[in-house]
């Protein structure tokens, strides 16, 4: 249970202030400068609660030491024999909310702190990896691979992205640049092994090679998924939560 042991290292050996806000914005009217005739409105931002990153990173290594347990024990059967089937639906629930949680931890750092933009990310994501459930869903009554989610799901799943790169642009040519370098390569690595989940895939479907047997590709998941998830720890473990 590497994962498991994982998350428990993070929360034991992390220091506890390491707290990030939650906000959210509105528009609100500007008092000072409102007059009968023309009120004057402005966007504001009100601090909601903060968040613990240290919590977040351990969260997505318990949420897949939890998907696995159930995977060994009460969803056993069922595994294997979708497994012969070519496909793994719990794999992609799991995903859906760790990747998700990934996701907002990386946000964290950037500067993302609105809630509405926390959320998106989160949805944009789960929906990603859920429409590679339906990938194999849909594939398992069809004589020609329909690319269709995937496509759709490579689309959507960049968009977080998108978002996290642009407020590292910003905080570098509009603001001071002071984003820690190790927060790049967060980006860069984290991007990289996000990719790869899709490269497996594909691999899978076109039956290159190994990956003919879809059992290959299974591990190829596994392998990616703990070493996504440990990178992204221990990059953030070193970078803010070391004591």
């Amino acid at each position: 249970m590497l994962h498991a042991a994982q998350g428990i290292a993070v929360v034991v050996l992390s220091k506890s202030d390491s707290l990030f806000p939650v906000t959210t914005n509105y528009l609100t009217v500007d008092t000072i400068r409102d007059t009968d005739a023309a009120p004057v409105l402005v966007s504001a931002t009100r601090h909601l609660f903060d968040v613990n990153l240290a919590y977040v990173v351990a969260a997505f290594f318990f949420m897949s030491a939890l998907a696995h347990l159930y995977i060994a024990t009460v969803y056993r059967k069922k595994y294997e024999a979708n497994l012969e089937k070519g496909i793994n639906k719990a794999r992609w629930f799991e995903y859906a909310l760790s990747a998700s949680t990934m996701m907002i931890a990386i946000s964290y750092l950037v500067g993302v702190s609105d809630f509405s933009t926390l959320l998106l990310i989160f949805g944009a994501t789960a929906v990603m990896n859920l429409l590679g459930l339906v990938m194999e869903v849909h594939n398992q009554s069809t004589t020609k691979t329909n690319w269709l989610s995937y496509k759709i799901g490579s689309l959507v799943g960049i968009l977080p992205w998108l978002v996290i790169g642009m407020y590292l642009f910003d905080a570098s040519y509009f603001g001071e640049g002071q984003i820690p370098t190790f927060v790049y390569y967060i980006y860069g690595s984290i991007f990289v092994f996000f990719m790869s989940f899709a490269v497996n895939m594909w691999l899978q479907y076109r039956g290159k090679g190994r990956w003919s047997n879809y059992l290959y590709g299974e591990k190829a998941y596994m392998v990616l998924s703990l070493v996504a998830k440990s990178a992204l720890a221990w990059q953030v473990f070193a970078g803010t939560l070391r004591p």
